[in-house]
């Protein structure tokens, strides 16, 4: 997803990808410049409520940032979370025009 995310919107924006959470982490350590941060919501190990969590605890204005992709709230935590942060969302399956028009509008 993260390549096809990059090569989609390369062109219209500098892209870097992360494959696990804490490789996100890492990288919004280093550089909190990020307008936008895409992150799935459901990944094994790390979810994307645990990025928004710790950016939260250690820099706010980038978990505001934050916009998730889902295939859907499965479970009763992702579904508070989502209701309770109301970050935005974008649904799986979504088309490109989809993440730049959500992209945009941040």
């Amino acid at each position: 997803m993260g390549r096809t995310l990059a090569i989609a919107l390369g062109p219209e924006f500098d892209v870097a990808v992360a494959t696990t959470a804490d490789e996100a982490l890492s990288i919004l350590a280093e550089d909190e410049d990020f307008e936008v941060i895409l992150c799935d919501l459901m990944m094994p190990g790390r979810t994307g409520m645990d990025v928004h969590a710790e950016l939260e605890a250690r820099n706010p204005k980038l978990a505001r940032r934050m916009i998730f992709m889902t295939g859907g709230a499965y479970t009763s935590g992702a579904q508070r979370f989502l209701e309770r942060v109301a970050p935005p969302c974008l649904q799986k399956p979504f088309f490109i025009d989809d993440v730049r028009a959500v992209v945009a509008a941040r």
